[in-house]
């Protein structure tokens, strides 16, 4: 499920974060479903339990996860967060815009982008 790419210039947390939270975003993983152990993260991946346990701190603190003590971490009901979510996105989104703008990009082309990962 979850891949380490060595030639990512990413943190390992942050590779391992980002798929979770591809999963969690896409359906792939269902809210209250159980996520795997530390452990066996670190295991299946051969890294440090600790990298795996940074990822899901991350997760937690941003919605993505819950942790129950003794039980494990479980997927968050991702619509309830969602909505701050997509305010904190379409702020960034907003600002990266206007930069992309200044230094010569048209609404064009800033478009067909959007289309084009709509389509991917």
């Amino acid at each position: 499920m979850i891949s380490i790419n060595s030639r990512d210039s990413r943190a390992i947390y942050e590779q391992v974060r980002e798929q979770y939270r591809k999963l969690i975003v896409s359906g792939v993983l269902l809210p209250d479903e159980q996520l795997p152990s530390v452990r066996e993260t670190a295991a299946s991946l051969a890294i440090n339990p600790n990298t795996i346990q940074r990822a899901y701190r991350e997760l937690e603190a941003d919605g993505y996860i819950y942790s129950l003590p003794g039980k494990g971490s479980f997927v968050g009901d991702f619509r309830q967060i969602g909505t701050e979510r997509k305010r904190e996105l379409f702020k960034i989104f907003d600002e990266i815009a206007a930069e992309l703008l200044y230094f010569g990009v048209s609404t064009k082309e800033l478009c067909d982008r959007l289309e084009g990962e709509a389509r991917a």
